[in-house]
């Protein structure tokens, strides 16, 4: 299977999901303002100013995700360090998200999330670093000493 051609499906998903995130947090702001809709106390005005935050910071949020999806995508390698932490954790989110909205919204969301979160979990195996070769019978593996070099051979 390619990895170029998933890594650009799932930074396009991404891209989209940011879009779609921050134009349902802005309706919903929108709605909530023209309602006049208080919950608890809690003014209209504080409302819709914290679900455009949310939706702000969600977007970005996946934005990265995106953008950083499609630099593994340009670049042809695996991500860093930082890039690795970042869409393991774009994937826990979309698993838990997953998980609710298939009470909160129904099954065609619960269907969404689980293949955006396919495609993040099949990227980031695909470009999995290379494990080390392991010794062969008969030789023995390399412990590296204190200051990460190996050890000398034994003189006898």
């Amino acid at each position: 299977m390619a990895r170029r051609p998933v890594a650009v499906v799932a930074a396009i998903v991404l891209l989209g999901e940011a879009l779609g995130i921050v134009l349902i947090n802005w309706f919903m702001g929108r709605l909530v303002d023209q309602q006049n809709m208080s919950l608890g106390g809690i003014s209209s005005d504080t409302m819709r100013n914290s679900t455009y935050i949310m939706g702000g910071v969600s977007g970005f949020y996946l934005a990265v995700c995106g953008v950083a999806m499609l630099l593994i995508a340009v670049r042809d390698r695996a991500p860093g360090r930082f890039g690795r932490i970042l869409l393991i954790s774009c994937a826990v989110v979309h698993g838990v998200l997953g998980a609710l909205t298939v009470g909160l919204v129904g099954w065609t969301a619960f269907a969404f999330m689980m293949v955006v979160l396919a495609l993040i979990v099949l990227v980031l195996m695909m470009y999995a670093p290379a494990a080390p070769p392991e010794p062969e019978d008969g030789e023995p593996a390399e412990v590296p000493t204190e200051n990460g070099t190996p050890p000398s051979p034994a003189t006898a």
